[in-house]
C-alpha cells in the first residue's frame, strides 16, 4: 500500500513536472537597433547625435500567460555634438549602454503576439578618445529614465519568433560632466529593434 501511494506521488511529481518543462516561460532575444537622438536646446546650448547602428539583448520571464517582467541590455557607438557661444563645433564619439527593466504586457493573435512595455533603467555615455571626438576634457555620464515601447512578434515555431519593437527612453540630455554643455533639457531617444526570439 505505501508502495503505491510513494509510486502515485511520484508519477504525479513527474507529469507536473513535464508539463512545465514544455510550457515556455522564458525567452532571449538578440535584435538589431538603431539609436536616434534629438537636438534639444537649452542654456544657450544646441545638443543632438548621429544615428547608429546598434544590438539589444532582453531576456523575459512570463509570469502568466499574458504579463511578463524584462532584461534589456543595449549597445550603440555615435557622435554626440555641442554647439555653444564658445565653442561651435564640439563633437564626442561616445557609447551608449542601456541597462533597463520592464513590465510587458501581451495578447495573442493566432501566430500574431502584438505587446507593450514599460520600465525603468539607465544609459551609461562612455566618451571614446579617439580622432571622432575634437573635445577631450570629457567625462562618463550615467542618466537614469523611464522606458517604453510597443511591438510585434510573429511565432515562426513554439520555440523562435520575429520581433518587431519601437521603444522610447526619456532621460536628461547628457553633458558629459561639463557644464557648459548642459541644457537642463529631457529629451526623448528613439531605439526601434528588429530580432528574433528563442522560447525555452
Amino acid at each position: 500500500m505505501k508502495k503505491s501511494i510513494v509510486l502515485g506521488v511520484l508519477l504525479a511529481v513527474a507529469a507536473a513536472a513535464q508539463g512545465y518543462a514544455q510550457e515556455s516561460r522564458q525567452d532571449v532575444s538578440l535584435s538589431a537597433t538603431t539609436f536616434m537622438p534629438p537636438s534639444v536646446t537649452g542654456n544657450a546650448v544646441q545638443a543632438s547625435g548621429t544615428n547608429a547602428l546598434g544590438a539589444l539583448a532582453s531576456y523575459r520571464y512570463m509570469l502568466t500567460p499574458r504579463s511578463a517582467l524584462e532584461l534589456n541590455y543595449s549597445f550603440s557607438q555615435n557622435v554626440m555634438k555641442f554647439n555653444t557661444s564658445f565653442a561651435p563645433d564640439v563633437r564626442i564619439h561616445s557609447r551608449a549602454q542601456e541597462i533597463t527593466g520592464a513590465y510587458v504586457y501581451s495578447l495573442n493573435y493566432k501566430n500574431f503576439n502584438p505587446f507593450a512595455e514599460v520600465g525603468i533603467g539607465g544609459i551609461i555615455f562612455s566618451p571614446l578618445q579617439d580622432y571622432r571626438t575634437n573635445f577631450h576634457d570629457s567625462r562618463q555620464n550615467t542618466n537614469v529614465g523611464v522606458l517604453a515601447g510597443v511591438g510585434m512578434a510573429y511565432e515562426l515555431s513554439p520555440s523562435y519568433d520575429l520581433r518587431f519593437e519601437y521603444r522610447v527612453f526619456g532621460l536628461k540630455a547628457p553633458d558629459f560632466g561639463f557644464t557648459d554643455f548642459k541644457t537642463n533639457r529631457y529629451e526623448i531617444i528613439s531605439i526601434p529593434a528588429v530580432g528574433v526570439a528563442y522560447h525555452f
